[in-house]
């Protein structure tokens, strides 16, 4: 009797057709992320509404992988207003990083690609779609207009170079022309004292080991803030960080940011820093947007089951529970996703409807949108597309 095959099982001959198939679609984007002189009217773009900083338009990012296309963001799409906090929340694996690397544009490549939608980046005068942008002009966007604080300060920072000359170097690439090494020099150790590093011109000769975690991530804050930029991607920046140092982090984060009024897009798991932190949330799940609106909204009235099972399965100080509440079941496998609600599987509060197709985004109120059945019927035409 033949063995039945594992899950996910995958013959020589079928991976490298896969393969084969993944290099030639690769090839294509790479090609055109490696052209020069690209005109700048390829990735002009307007706005749909010039208040935003930031809009993600039914973005879909897919990684190539040798047992298939892993669509890792699945259409996504959601605003960070200027000078407004946006916390994007979720599981591991949800695609919250992968959202803000598209942005950034430092994906891991050729493997992962933005395949379709948009993400127009409001720069004051003009806007950019940069899913468009080539590589040489991303180098000025960077840094210059966005900046990203990484999740883990250890692996961000190079150990074998000072701290001073990896923060020197930010400053020097964007708004170096016609400074002195001094001058430069100068400009960081201001940024160390803004970011709370009383001994700064001490650390600024350190290297990175000789640094605790907090006082790591207070250097990549300094390095993310060094040329003002508009908005701030914080990617679990407080993650390894203990209670006391987290508070002071988030403290100093919101008070650079009105400083030099930019945005922050915040991910975490943490939807006490939610809480505390955002004005507007956005719930991610498998790829996707699930739930979204202001974070009295969110916290208040949470409608997704998703959104709804993650809001009880974080202790309450005060209430005495025997063991905290945890959703059931496993996320969906990424490169064979159903045809129904990615949270199907897993809901508690399935309706008839359920068994349809994916479910289309619906209003609740103008700022509140949710991927859900359950409000099809409190709607006149079931729903808003």
């Amino acid at each position: 009797m033949a063995k039945k095959k594992a899950e996910g099982y995958l013959s020589g001959r079928e991976a490298r057709r896969i393969s084969k198939e993944n290099r030639r679609i690769t090839n294509e984007f790479e090609k055109q992320r490696k052209r020069k002189n690209v005109p700048e009217s390829e990735y002009l773009t307007q706005m749909r509404d010039p208040n935003n900083t930031v809009e993600f338009d039914n973005l879909h990012t897919y990684f190539f992988t040798d047992a298939g296309t892993v669509k890792a963001v699945d259409g996504v799409s959601f605003d960070v207003p200027i000078g407004k906090t946006v916390g994007v929340v979720g599981e591991s694996g949800c695609g919250k990083s992968v959202t803000s690397l598209s942005l950034m544009q430092l994906l891991q490549r050729p493997q992962g690609q933005v395949v379709e939608g948009a993400i127009r980046l409001n720069l004051g005068d003009k806007a950019y779609d940069v899913t468009k942008m080539p590589n040489e002009k991303m180098q000025n966007l960077r840094g210059n207009f966005m900046s990203m604080i990484f999740q883990e300060p250890m692996t961000s920072l190079n150990p074998v170079f000072r701290i001073g000359d990896q923060v020197d170097e930010v400053i020097a690439l964007h708004h170096g022309e016609g400074k002195t090494k001094e001058q430069i020099a100068e400009r960081t150790i201001e940024l160390l004292e803004m970011v709370g590093i009383a001994n700064s011109r001490g650390v600024y000769k350190m290297y990175p080991h000789e640094l605790s975690g907090g006082m790591r991530q207070r250097v990549m804050i300094a390095m993310a803030l060094a040329c003002s930029p508009r908005l701030i991607i914080a990617d679990e920046p407080t993650t390894a960080l203990d209670v006391t140092i987290q508070a002071q982090v988030l403290d100093l984060l919101r008070s650079l940011k009105d400083k030099i009024n930019s945005s922050i897009m915040f991910i975490t798991h943490d939807l006490g820093v939610i809480a505390e932190m955002a004005d507007y949330v956005v719930v991610m799940y498998a790829g996707r947007v699930v739930e979204k609106g202001t974070v009295e909204e969110i916290f208040h009235n949470p409608a997704h089951p998703y959104t709804i099972g993650l809001m009880a399965s974080k202790p309450v100080v005060g209430k005495q529970v025997d063991k905290l509440y945890s959703i059931p079941g496993k996320v969906p496998n990424p490169i064979n996703m159903p045809n129904y609600c990615y949270f199907k599987d897993r809901c508690e509060m399935c309706v008839a409807g359920c068994e349809g197709e994916y479910p289309h985004e619906i209003s609740l109120s103008p700022t509140h949108k949710v991927t859900c059945y359950r409000y099809y019927d409190k709607t006149d035409k079931g729903g808003d597309r």
